[in-house]
């Protein structure tokens, strides 16, 4: 294993960006707990329906707060070259660490992807403990309350996704038996009409497929459920807006990621060119990578995905930009009840808070990594009014569904 703390840190050598408190000469005592100071940062990979890693900052208050990273490989091994930055540093200063960490990797990939998920693990944990030390709960740090809960939202799945009949059993099942009143059905599904996996085209035939999926499962709710549609970033931008436009006649709640992520000019021509509601963001990283889809309005409804754009306050930010065009947000998320109850924390802050996906409805013990329980219900999650996050990590049952290889990270 490397050893982070002798590493070579060439950026320290002639940065000017460098936001330790030693740099910038913040030495003030603030009183009791406040005066935290951070020890250590630890990851566990959890193999969950996605590979989840959990973070924990610990403190010398005693006081250990946890958050979440986006899922998959790279991100313990980031945020284990990242702990030397911040030990020794004071657990309330969010922002100004968030930018340090920042900083300290631009030479390293900041702008984006892992290690942006990495610094947003880091700062989530970061909420928690600061609310824990504060006796605050974590929304009260990124603004206050909007709402007592978060509408939710269900992503569903079948045997057999490519049948609309079984996707319409299956969302009259959920909406039934569980009480959402928002779902979620992916519809980059095989229809046996391709040609070339490779060249992002839609056949006619393929896109009657697709909207006989959306006919049948909107159609079997009716006005008990709104029901949006995944694409996974699969199509050309003319495809795009040929399976948009099928779809105007449906109540659709939102296409989603029809086009892929890069190309924001090509996103803004798809959203412009139909009445059916465009959904896009998880791709997209902080609120820099946000503005060129929300100043242009190439979106309809903004979908950041907490964890892995930039974590809570980064989260807010995008929420207030989007605001500024009057765009809804729903949040992406495909995480344990950590990053979930971090994006409710935030979804409760917001004005423009649309809802909140939960995808782990067919795994059994999703909310048995917390000792919490009936954490969505009805559709809804509540917001706990208990410090941090209002969630107590089950090291048990971490520790019983770890990824092969993984080691559990210490008590508080």
């Amino acid at each position: 294993m490397v050893d982070h703390d002798k590493l070579r840190d060439p950026n320290a050598e002639y940065t000017m960006r460098d936001l330790s408190a030693e740099t910038m000469d913040i030495t003030n005592s603030r009183g009791g707990v406040r005066d935290a100071e951070i020890t250590d940062v630890q990851t566990t990979m959890v193999d969950g329906n996605y590979p989840w890693i959990l973070v924990r900052v610990y403190t010398d208050a005693g006081v250990v707060g946890t958050g979440e990273s986006y899922w998959g490989g790279g991100d313990t091994a980031i945020i284990e070259r990242m702990k030397p930055f911040i030990v020794g540093e004071n657990p309330l200063d969010i922002d100004r660490l968030y930018e340090h960490l920042v900083q300290k990797m631009s030479g390293e990939g900041s702008i984006s992807g892992k290690v942006i998920s990495a610094i947003s693990g880091i700062e989530i944990a970061l909420h928690d403990a600061a609310g824990k030390l504060l006796d605050v709960p974590a929304y009260q740090l990124v603004g206050g309350k909007y709402r007592d809960e978060v509408r939710v939202y269900c992503d569903l799945h079948t045997e057999n996704e490519a049948d609309p009949q079984a996707c319409a059993a299956e969302a009259e099942r959920v909406v039934e038996n569980f009480g959402y009143d928002a779902i979620k059905f992916d519809l980059d599904v095989p229809s046996g009409h391709e040609k070339d996996r490779a060249n992002r085209h839609l056949r006619n035939p393929e896109i009657d497929h697709k909207v006989d999926i959306v006919e049948a499962t909107t159609e079997a709710v009716g006005d008990k459920a709104d029901v949006a549609f995944d694409c996974h970033w699969s199509f050309t931008g003319g495809s795009a807006k040929r399976l948009a436009e099928a779809l105007e006649e449906y109540d659709v709640w939102w296409l989603e990621d029809p086009v892929p992520p890069e190309n924001h000019d090509v996103q803004e021509e798809v959203t412009k060119s139909t009445t059916t509601p465009i959904a896009v963001g998880e791709n997209v990283y902080r609120k820099h990578g946000q503005r060129t889809l929300l100043e242009p309005q190439a979106v309809d409804i903004v979908a950041p995905d907490l964890p892995r754009v930039g974590g809570m306050r980064e989260t807010r930010k995008i929420a207030d930009l989007a605001d500024m065009y009057y765009i809804p947000v729903a949040m992406h998320n495909v995480s344990s009840p950590i990053g979930t109850m971090a994006s409710a924390h935030v979804g409760a802050a917001i004005p423009n808070s649309l809802a909140l996906e939960y995808h782990s409805y067919e795994l059994g013990w999703w909310e048995d990594l917390v000792e919490e329980d009936n954490l969505i219900e009805e559709g809804r999650m509540e917001i706990p009014e208990e410090p941090g996050l209002g969630l107590t990590l089950n090291l048990d049952a971490v520790g019983e569904h770890m990824v092969e290889g993984e080691t559990l990270f210490d008590e508080a």
